[in-house]
């Protein structure tokens, strides 16, 4: 049921109280804008696994992998594999060592990486190979940086990358593995503000990281790193701070523990928490350095999720709310016009 325009509201109560309810549910002024926004979500084949949060994904060769996680008792290790042609999940060999949540993921080559993360009681540190065709995991060289949970983990070309996290401290170290040699070598430490569970995504060989939290804000500065000369720079803000037209609308980008992915070299923000759980989406324009609000997720909020992107669309599972984890699956499309209930 849409909420009515205040002029609306003031009428039908002065006017005619007993059509209130009827009223309720007519469109008024404020809902033309809602006309504008594209986006539509539609309902896909739920993940196999227990209901979690704080788990990780990758993608390779067409299929999306997720796993680890929290399921509200337990740290967790098992690994799914989805084939989004036959919408069939199978799940694989699980990730080694502790069972543990809010770790990080990357593909480099063909094959899958995760480390870092919680175990219930310690931050870890070390690091794992998935190789997709033997179904297979092997230990790597732990991250010599801090042990650490809720930090972004990305790849570009022939490299994987692991910056900021909570070691008790908030971070914005960067460190870059090579899997040729397994070894990892620091890089310059992203510029602004320490960050634990910011979103990253990577368009065009640039990894561009936002939000998070440090000290219960959260970050507003945005980055963009250029792994090929090791530096950062700093973008427009994702808040309304100018006095240009372009950050008008601006309300709500900025938050952690959301979720990214890219499709048609264009990033995506999906839910998250800011002073609260967080359903909305937001789509990121590296031509221009803009940000445009899409349709927010069609079912409940949460937190926690993970994101990723397989033949051209974005998807979305897992994740929390309060108390409640989820397993369902959703599929996006940006360019489309909503429709309700698919």
């Amino acid at each position: 049921m849409k909420k009515l325009s205040l002029k609306a509201l003031v009428l039908s109560i002065a006017v005619v109280p007993f059509l209130f309810s009827l009223s309720s549910c007519s469109k008024s002024d404020d809902d033309d804008d809602d006309s504008d926004i594209l986006g539509d979500w539609s309902r896909a084949s739920d993940f196999e696994g227990v209901a979690r949060t704080e788990a990780v994904t990758f993608t390779i060769d067409g299929n999306a992998y997720v796993g680890s996680g929290y399921d509200g008792s337990d740290r967790l290790s098992d690994y799914w594999s989805l084939d989004p042609a036959t919408g069939t999940w199978t799940q694989k060999a699980d990730i080694p060592g502790d069972a543990r949540s809010s770790a990080v993921a990357f593909v480099v080559n063909g094959k899958g990486y995760v480390g870092t993360g919680y175990d219930g009681l310690d931050k870890l540190k070390d690091f794992y190979e998935y190789d997709p065709g033997s179904n297979s995991w092997t230990r790597k060289a732990d991250l010599p940086g801090s042990a650490r949970y809720e930090a972004a983990g990305f790849s570009v070309a022939d490299k994987g990358y692991i910056t900021c996290g909570f070691d008790g401290n908030y971070l914005k170290d960067l460190w870059e593995y090579d899997p040729l040699t397994d070894i990892w070598i620091q890089k310059a430490s992203l510029g602004g503000t320490k960050r634990s569970a910011p979103q990253v995504f990577v368009i065009n060989g640039f990894a561009y990281v936002a939000g998070g939290i440090n000290n219960a804000e959260y970050p507003t500065d945005f980055w963009k790193y250029d792994p090929s000369v090791n530096s950062w720079s700093q973008l427009r803000t994702i808040a309304n701070v100018s006095d240009d037209e372009f950050d008008d609308d601006y309300a709500g980008i900025a938050r952690s523990n959301g979720s990214a992915f890219v499709m048609n070299d264009k990033g995506y923000l999906v839910c998250g928490e800011s002073s609260g759980v967080l359903g909305t989406v937001w789509q990121y324009n590296p031509l221009n350095d803009t940000w445009e609000t899409k349709t927010a997720l069609e079912a409940t909020a949460r937190s926690g999720a993970v994101c990723f992107t397989v033949n051209g669309s974005g998807y979305i599972t897992t994740g929390s709310n309060s108390s409640y984890r989820f397993d369902d699956l959703w599929k996006f499309n940006p360019d489309a016009e909503q429709v309700d209930n698919n």
